[in-house]
């Protein structure tokens, strides 16, 4: 891990992921690109014919420069402590978030993406539309930060398994691998079951998964744990509280549990509240 792409927008929530940003990238020894996306009428839905002149949008994009560098100051402070001191620059243009980040992402050396969310816990992660959108459209590691969530070093991090794609999960966990060895942190495979018992077809692919993961991972710090419920989320909160874990990552692809979470119109149902990070990370296509 190298470098760390904080995108924001200046507000609460993504000061407060920036700061998560910056004390990750230390525990990580990573460098920092600020990332802010000026959004004018001209490309807002609706305004098709609006013509914005020239002039105020070098004024947005002036204003835009100076608070990415009165972000940067603010994460320098010096604090207690010392240690490595992550090298931050700053990136702005006007466009839509998810194609300022992606366009930068694509030409540049990025390792992960980090952004704030607007919704408190687990039961409202994903309804704000640049978390959906960035969701849907990130091909780097997308990691999402509460405005619950502290700081704390990452030592137990929660792989959501899904036995139903075990080639995904297992192209994602050795994706995971480098970054948790960084941490020197534990992973704990884990598997939510939403019936009673668990089929001999599904207990042959766990095992052979489980197999495969001795033979090649090559780190000796990943467990696996079933958990029973009869909805997956309920499933993933319950281990999250009760687990000591420090991070939740899971897969995106079509028709998995986060695609049906953003397509569906009742996630502020879910049960429980995620406090820790959540590290999304793309399917390959």
């Amino acid at each position: 891990m190298k470098t760390l792409l904080i995108a924001t927008d200046f507000s609460a929530n993504a000061r407060h992921a920036a700061e998560y940003g910056y004390h990750l990238a230390k525990q990580i020894k990573a460098n920092i690109v600020l990332c802010n996306a000026v959004i004018v009428p001209a490309e807002m839905p609706q305004s098709g014919m609006v013509v914005w002149p020239m002039d105020d949008l070098e004024t947005l994009l002036l204003g835009s420069t100076h608070q990415l560098e009165n972000l940067k100051l603010q994460l320098e402070k010096p604090v207690e402590g010392g240690g490595f001191k992550p090298e931050i620059s700053i990136v702005n243009e006007s466009g839509v978030v998810t194609d300022i980040v992606e366009g930068f992402v694509e030409n540049n050396q990025i390792d992960m993406v980090l952004m704030g969310t607007h919704g408190a816990g687990m039961s409202r992660f994903l309804l704000g539309n640049h978390s959906k959108n960035m969701i849907e459209a990130t091909t780097k590691p997308l990691m999402l930060i509460s405005p619950e969530t502290r700081f704390r070093p990452l030592k137990k991090i929660a792989f959501a398994a899904d036995f139903a794609h075990p080639g995904t999960s297992m192209e994602s966990l050795f994706n995971l691998i480098p970054f948790a060895k960084t941490l020197g942190a534990e992973i704990l495979l884990t598997h939510i079951h939403e019936g009673g018992e668990v089929s001999v077809e599904m207990q042959k692919t766990i095992a052979g998964f489980m197999t495969e993961v001795s033979n090649k991972a090559n780190y000796s710090q990943i467990y696996y744990r079933s958990v029973q419920n009869s909805q997956v989320e309920a499933g993933l909160s319950w281990i999250c509280e009760h687990g000591d874990v420090d991070m939740l990552v899971m897969v995106h692809r079509p028709h998995s549990f986060i695609y049906r979470l953003i397509k569906s119109s009742h996630s502020e149902k879910m049960a429980g509240r995620l406090d820790i990070p959540l590290l999304v990370f793309p399917a390959a296509q």
